[in-house]
This record gives C-alpha cells, sequence and structure tokens, in this order.
C-alpha cells in the first residue's frame, strides 16, 4: 500500500487532508477504522462518531485516498456509497492520479527566448520569402 519513490533526493511531502464517509450500518466503524489506519497504515487518522467519518491526513507521494479506501473496503468497512460522496470520490481519485503522473513526467526542454520559438518555425514553413528563382536569374532584366 506504499508507493515506491522513484526519485533517490528527497523530495518535500505533498500532503493531503480528507475525510473518509462510513455508511450507517454497522455502528462505531469511524473510531474502529481510525485505530487501523494509526496502527497499521501509519497515516495520521482521527475519528468523528457523529459525522461517521475518518479525517486523514497522508503523503500523495505515499498513499493516494483510493489506496487507503480500496485497503479499508478490504477489511470489510462500509463506506457511504451516496451519489455526491460517490462523485467527491471519483473527482479526488483523479486529481491524485494526475498529479502523481505529472511529478513523473520529465521537465520539457524550454526555449532560450520566446521569439527564438517563432524565428524556428517560421524559417521552416513555406511563405512569401521564399523564391524558387535561382540566384543567378534574380538580378538578370
Amino acid at each position: 500500500m506504499r508507493r515506491q519513490q522513484a526519485v533517490a533526493r528527497p523530495e518535500p511531502p505533498i500532503r493531503k487532508e480528507r475525510s473518509v464517509l462510513f455508511a450507517r450500518f454497522p455502528p462505531q466503524q469511524a473510531t474502529q477504522a481510525s485505530d487501523w489506519l494509526l496502527d497499521e497504515v501509519r497515516i495520521d487518522a482521527a475519528a468523528d462518531e457523529v459525522r461517521r467519518a475518518v479525517d486523514i491526513a497522508y503523503d500523495l507521494r505515499q498513499h493516494t485516498l483510493q489506496e487507503i479506501e480500496s485497503g479499508l473496503e478490504d477489511r470489510g468497512f462500509h463506506l457511504d456509497s451516496t451519489l455526491l460522496t460517490k462523485l467527491r470520490r471519483a473527482l479526488i481519485y483523479y486529481v491524485e492520479e494526475t498529479q502523481l503522473h505529472n511529478l513523473d513526467a520529465p521537465e520539457t526542454a524550454q526555449k532560450r527566448s520566446q521569439n527564438e520559438a517563432y524565428t524556428q518555425a517560421w524559417s521552416q514553413s513555406l511563405h512569401g520569402d521564399h523564391d524558387d528563382t535561382p540566384p543567378e536569374w534574380r538580378s538578370y532584366r
């Protein structure tokens, strides 16, 4: 459930704070899930039984919300399945996946100047400045 760091140099953590919502039944899931997350997964977790939620904080380089919630479901916890919660979850999954993908992407080489890109593109395309007439015939009258 932990991610391997691809880069050897230490990177600053990307801290995420989320709430995992649980179904109404069985009761006391939030407390049990909080205990499991603190002991086994080693992430910050605080149970809130009134909201039936666990507030968690984790480093995105090591965990994603999707991995955490999958681990909870594998252990028999029942997550909230209302439409709004499912949409929120899907959006967070997408954002975190995109952010991790962008972290792994290589840096793109930048042009030395902004005009250089236009100069190179202009010289490679056919436009009005090109004359197909041979140079010796250009001055012929």
